[in-house]
């Protein structure tokens, strides 16, 4: 495995990308999408992981416009300053960047997919209804179906025009996205025209997939993951 890290030029600026790819060829590539505390050394943990698999994953630091960092995991002071400064564009053409770093890299759109972690769930949705690549993962995403800051307007009413295949993992005791919701999201995408699958783990917490937080769930996470690897091998494949 090789890690790398370099800056990509963005509208906006400079932004950093940590990226992990495989020993030979790669069987695709994935864009991995921070929790609200940045790039820290778990999104690297998971960036190598994908490598590991066999993928060549790139974590972009969405947080350049604020001047990036990381922050501990109760540190929400901080988070919110963060995340206050981001917006649907500026989260697209971060992610529009990454992609085209990717096909630099020789992957095609449809070789291309987006993993993404709390806050970064709710990104891959954004991506999944408005771009077209290989395939979408989302791990806990709020604000998907109840905004959580008013710049970022919930994304369900594009349910039906999702491009991109997605796959939502949600914990049912995610005391910040509540069951209802991710049943009315379940409900909407019975109309999009791209594959779509909804899991809820009764056990887990927000968080579970993190083996740094609290919420960790053991069981959840290697399910989650294993589902995860499914999707991409299905869609990228």
């Amino acid at each position: 495995m090789k890690t790398t890290e370099r800056e990509l030029e963005t509208p906006d600026g400079p932004m950093r990308v940590y990226e992990a790819a495989p020993d030979g060829d790669a069987k695709g590539a994935v864009i991995v999408i921070q929790e609200a505390f940045g790039v820290n050394d778990y999104i690297e943990d998971v960036t190598r992981r994908f490598a590991d698999a066999g993928y060549h994953a790139a974590a972009p630091s969405l947080f350049h416009r604020t001047g990036g960092g990381v922050a501990d995991y109760d540190s929400f002071d901080k988070v919110i300053e963060w995340i206050g400064a981001l917006t649907d564009d500026g989260l697209l053409a971060d992610v529009d960047v990454t992609i085209d770093h990717l096909r630099s890299q020789g992957f095609d759109d449809k070789q291309i997919g987006i993993v993404g972690f709390c806050m970064g769930g709710r990104v891959t949705f954004l991506v999944a209804a408005r771009r077209a690549i290989g395939a979408g993962v989302g791990f806990y995403g709020g604000g998907i179906v109840t905004p959580r800051f008013p710049q970022l307007a919930r994304l369900v009413d594009e349910a039906d025009a999702l491009q991109t295949p997605w796959l939502g993992l949600f914990g049912d005791r995610d005391t910040g996205i509540p069951v209802e919701d991710v049943e009315q999201l379940r409900e909407a995408l019975v109309s999009a025209s791209a594959a779509t699958e909804i899991v809820r783990y009764p056990e887990a917490e927000h968080g579970f997939h993190c083996d740094r937080r609290d919420a960790h769930h053991p069981e959840s996470a290697d399910d989650g993951w294993r589902r995860t690897l499914g999707w991409l091998d299905t869609h990228l494949g």
